[in-house]
């Protein structure tokens, strides 16, 4: 195996930069990391699944730990969680795997499905922020740290989180911390995050042992990834005091719709046009998005009777004054 290769140092590359950005911002790194290697063409969509659903399991399950020792998951809401998402997590790559023989036709499902996810986590993750908006103006409700669980409904959120991870590797924190945060309005910060970390470590390795058992796993890809990924991971950790969250957080929604608009373009998305790509496209969505989000947001903000800009920041609206350690680690 040689590990200094051109496509191995891309890899380690692409690795370390989202690293930096998962430990600037929390937000999950399947969202990110997938969708770059990908672009890179380091190997097929189902490939790429697979290396970074594996990557994922050996950082999460660090994360957990801190969070376990300190006490901040609800461990009977994660429970109920695991009963839901795991079994989808397994089955998931199966089903997709059903549905055609042929690798060709697999790459281009597995493409499109990781497209349509980036565009849910950019409108979840953008939700998660309206809905926290709400809560502070309207009067959070008092913490809850042991709620009534509502074992149908949360199963139900872990099925389709398990689902959405083990066909693309992006959801697990995006899709899930808005649906505890709509069934569970009174779970403090740290809560949420701890809960939803501790559930993601059997979700994401039930995706990768399921994904290895029908593709195999790529050494000369995983390696590279894992060595950029966590030395970046700590960086960006150790600046983000340092750094204006509220630009990154909503900078991270703008890359998010581009990369899924991408990769639905790449995959052929028949609404784009099948035979070429639309690189010009794709950029003015950017371009519109950098324009438009801060004003859509802005309005929100109003709509509340708050300025347009200004406190409470996004960051404070994440619950970063409490725990804003925790919330780093919340990844994917």
């Amino acid at each position: 195996m040689d590990l200094f290769t051109t496509t191995a140092l891309s890899i380690l590359a692409a690795g370390f930069f989202v690293g930096v950005v998962v430990g600037l911002t929390g937000m999950g790194g399947g969202a990110l990391m997938t969708p770059a290697l990908i672009f890179l063409g380091v190997g097929e969509a189902a490939t790429v699944v697979t290396a970074d659903l594996t990557a994922a399991a050996v950082y999460k399950t660090g994360g957990a730990v801190v969070h376990a020792r300190e006490g901040s998951p609800n461990f009977s809401l994660a429970k109920w969680l695991i009963i839901g998402s795991v079994p989808m997590a397994l089955l998931g790559p199966h089903l997709v795997a059903s549905l055609t023989s042929d690798e060709d036709q697999l790459d281009y499902v597995l493409k499109m499905a990781i497209g349509f996810a980036l565009l849910l986590a950019a409108s979840t993750y953008a939700l998660r922020l309206y809905i926290n908006l709400r809560r502070v103006r309207g009067g959070a409700p008092d913490a809850d740290p042991d709620p009534r669980i509502r074992p149908v409904p949360t199963l139900l959120v872990g099925a389709l989180g398990g689902l959405l991870v083990g066909i693309t590797s992006v959801g697990s924190g995006s899709v899930i911390m808005v649906a505890l945060l709509m069934l569970y309005p009174g779970l403090s910060a740290v809560k949420l995050v701890g809960t939803d970390l501790v559930q993601a470590v059997p979700l994401v390795l039930a995706a990768a042992i399921s994904n290895i058992a029908l593709h195999g796993i790529d050494w000369e890809l995983l390696i590279p990834l894992v060595v950029g990924s966590v030395p970046g991971t700590l960086l960006g950790s150790s600046i983000a005091p340092r750094v204006p969250q509220s630009i990154i957080r909503r900078g991270i929604v703008v890359v998010l719709t581009m990369s899924g608009v991408a990769l639905l373009d790449k995959a052929g998305w028949s609404p784009l046009g099948k035979d070429e790509t639309h690189p010009i496209l794709i950029g003015l969505i950017g371009l519109g998005m950098i324009v438009l989000v801060p004003l859509v947001w802005g309005l929100l903000r109003r709509g509340q009777g708050l300025p347009m800009f200004g406190a409470p920041t996004v960051a404070e609206l994440e619950g970063e004054k409490r725990g804003r350690q925790t919330d780093r680690v919340d990844r994917k």
